[in-house]
């Protein structure tokens, strides 16, 4: 075995290793579904040649150290046929034993049914759901494309790998994967490879029951350079189609495989029931004697392979060294930049960056908080240089563009893009924001309306499965949006991302509190959701009232009127803040201690000690009523069951927002008359 200088070398075993690692891939995939009664062999069965010659030959890794910054990505999108990806890893180097194969699928293992980006070593992100790891991989390749633009300089290249992605035909059937990769082929991100699997296989049957487009066409349309590979065994084949994809410089690459699924099982292959399930014992017998191994064997990797695991292995570390004495003298000759660089690779934010925000004063007419946003984004953008995205067609309502920086599209800019126009593509941006954070070195963020995050939901779901810290601004974030009418006015939608584990949303109620929401979610480990007005609110007078840092613990006391014990607590978020505080004053006035929480975020209130929680929501005090533009689903966790709702349980209505809120109850008056009722005074 030998390298070639092509990419820093590459690994070039014998034919009769390359077959008897590509079998090897085919049996372990096949004992490991049987063994765990289920999972999906057909695939990686067919994909195993594509996946051998993609990690030895063409991908640029190192098993020992698989966060090395300038690795090429890999994205396995069609996430059910993840024996491929356990049997590369293991094949070639990565910390994932033969007893973790044994193991696939069961309670505790490395090896879950479709891989988690948390769980095993080498895994660069969780996929699945069909489509999401295609727009994963668009994401990779502009966060690749924003760190070269930024950090490379010349004779100093710390940024030049390629993202690779494997995707079937159902991947492409998904409208995330059309969405990200019409971005993509805009964009012209020429350092990504998409291979499609073209087995003509669902789980129904064949693809032709629903499908019938030219998918090659299509991907030409997007413009994107386009490959065929007629025999998916040929190994020599597809490595020269993807070294034609590496020559490319002007547009991403697009290589349709085909490939037998379930190849070569004697009666299942080419056909559904080698896709979604156990051949069964007499067929991988069957199967076993047509490859010559061993048909009463299991979990069998032939000691030959041991020579060609180590040559993958030490071709990686010398790559990854290379990119060290790269990185080493980066760091003589531009030693602050190095230094901002490290910050960014591990995700810290720099000193002094939350200082000196907006300070708000107290407006009656206040703004919309989606305003303040902007006018406190404007300050910070320029102190985080990793901070990137953009809006899905809606910049001038979210107002989150970045002023005076480039955009993606622009690649004659003299600096790093940082602005994404992610058209309308709610969908594929979610994606695509999900791979720049599992890329590392960028902060990433998506905007739009509250209510089209019904669009990005899956990915939204992915980010929080993958601890992401991906920002969404949501902005017209309730019926006050008014004239645009139901379609366009959220009403279950909070109730939604609140019910995501591990999502934080935080709704601030005023200026001062979008402020600190900004400052929350920056600092926040994982994904969070910004939920902001269209409409203006007031500008709360701070004097008497708690302070907007409270918003930090989720929920604060903002007003009582005395220090005596409150009679009832009223809960507020967001736009009905003010309302609830106006509320609470009429009832101060009839004789009723009132107080008012603030509370802009569940989860946040949720993740203080006991006692703080205690101190604001006094146990006590069973009279408790929440102000809230939406649905009132869930809210029983902080209000109990004999709590009272000021809450919108149906969907919206076309008017302007002052008298949608008129109309639905969202004023002071519904306040006191709630309050009343839930004291028994009503």
């Amino acid at each position: 075995m030998v390298q070639d200088g092509s990419r820093g070398g590459r690994v070039t075993l014998s034919p009769s290793i390359d077959r008897l690692a590509v079998d090897t891939i085919r049996t372990l995939a096949m004992d490991a579904v049987e063994a765990a009664r289920s999972g999906h062999p057909g695939t990686p069965m067919a994909l195993a040649p594509l996946g051998w010659v993609l990690w030895t030959r063409l991908r640029r890794h190192d098993p020992a150290r698989p966060d090395w910054p300038d690795r090429d990505r890999f994205v396995l999108s069609c996430g059910h046929a993840s024996m491929l990806q356990y049997a590369l890893l293991h094949l070639t180097g990565y910390d994932l034993p033969l007893e973790e194969i044994r193991r696939f699928r069961q309670w505790g293992s490395r090896t879950p049914g479709h891989p988690e980006s948390h769980l095993t070593p080498g895994v660069e992100t969780t996929t699945g759901p069909l489509g999401q790891g295609v727009a994963n991989a668009v994401g990779m390749a502009m966060a690749e494309r924003h760190l070269a633009r930024r950090w490379n300089r010349p004779d100093h290249v710390l940024f030049d790998h390629v993202t690779w992605c494997i995707a079937s035909d159902g991947d492409l059937m998904e409208g995330v994967a059309s969405e990200a990769c019409s971005l993509a082929g805009h964009l012209r991100l020429h350092k990504l490879v998409l291979f499609w699997d073209d087995n003509r296989i669902t789980i129904d049957g064949p693809t032709s029951l629903a499908w019938s487009e030219d998918v090659c066409k299509r991907f030409e349309a997007y413009g994107w350079f386009v490959q065929s590979v007629d025999d998916g065994n040929d190994l020599d084949a597809i490595e020269r189609a993807a070294r034609a994809a590496l020559a490319q410089r002007e547009r991403p690459s697009f290589i349709r495989v085909r490939t037998i699924i379930g190849w070569p099982a004697p009666t299942k292959r080419n056909t559904s029931k080698a896709h979604g399930a156990p051949l069964g014992a007499e067929e991988v017998r069957r199967t076993k004697e047509i490859l010559g191994w061993p048909p009463d064997e299991s979990f069998r990797v032939p000691q030959e392979l041991h020579a060609a695991r180590e040559a993958v292995r030490a071709r990686g570390m010398a790559l990854s060294a290379q990119w060290d004495r790269r990185w080493e003298a980066y760091r003589a000759a531009f030693p602050d930049e190095a230094q901002e660089l490290q910050r960014w690779l591990r995700g810290e934010l720099p000193p002094g960056w939350d200082e000196g925000l907006p300070q708000f004063p107290a407006d009656a007419t206040g703004m919309a908080s989606r305003k303040a946003s902007e006018k406190v984004l404007a300050v910070l953008a320029p102190r985080l240089g990793s901070f990137v995205g953009g809006s899905a067609d809606l910049s001038e309502s979210n107002l989150t563009h970045l002023h005076g920086e480039p955009s993606f599209h622009e690649l004659d800019a003299p600096r790093a893009p940082r602005n994404a126009h992610w058209g309308i593509r709610e969908h594929a941006m979610a994606a695509a924001c999900n791979g720049m954070a599992l890329h590392g070195g960028v902060v990433p963020f998506g905007a739009t309306f509250l209510v089209f995050s019904d669009y990005m939901k899956p990915a939204i779901r992915l980010a929080a499965l993958m601890h992401l810290p991906v920002r969404y601004v949501f902005t017209h974030d309730s019926i006050g949006v008014g004239e645009d009418g139901p379609t366009h006015q959220p009403v279950e939608h909070l109730a939604a991302l609140r019910s995501i584990p591990g999502m934080t949303v935080i709704r601030p109620g005023d200026a001062n509190e979008t402020r600190e929401a900004w400052v929350a979610a920056l600092r926040c480990p994982g994904p969070v959701a910004l939920v902001l007005t269209r409409q203006n609110l007031p500008t709360l007078d701070r004097n008497g009232l708690g302070a907007a840092s409270g918003l930090h613990r989720g929920a604060y006391v903002l007003w009582e009127p005395d220090h005596g014990t409150p009679d009832a607590i009223v809960i507020a978020t967001g736009s009905e803040l003010s309302v609830a505080l106006e509320g609470a004053r009429r009832l101060h006035e009839r004789g009723v201690r009132t107080r008012v929480v603030s509370m802009p975020s569940w989860e946040l209130f949720a993740a203080q000690p006991a006692a703080y929680r205690d101190q604001v929501l006094v146990p006590a005090i069973r009279a408790r009523v929440v102000v809230e533009a939406a649905s009132r689903f869930g809210w029983e966790r902080w209000v109990g069951p004999d709590g009272g709702f000021v809450t919108v349980d149906r969907f919206g209505a076309s008017a302007p927002a002052a008298v949608v809120f008129e109309k639905y109850g969202i004023t002071p008056d519904r306040v006191v008359e709630e309050t009343l009722r839930v004291l028994g005074r009503g």
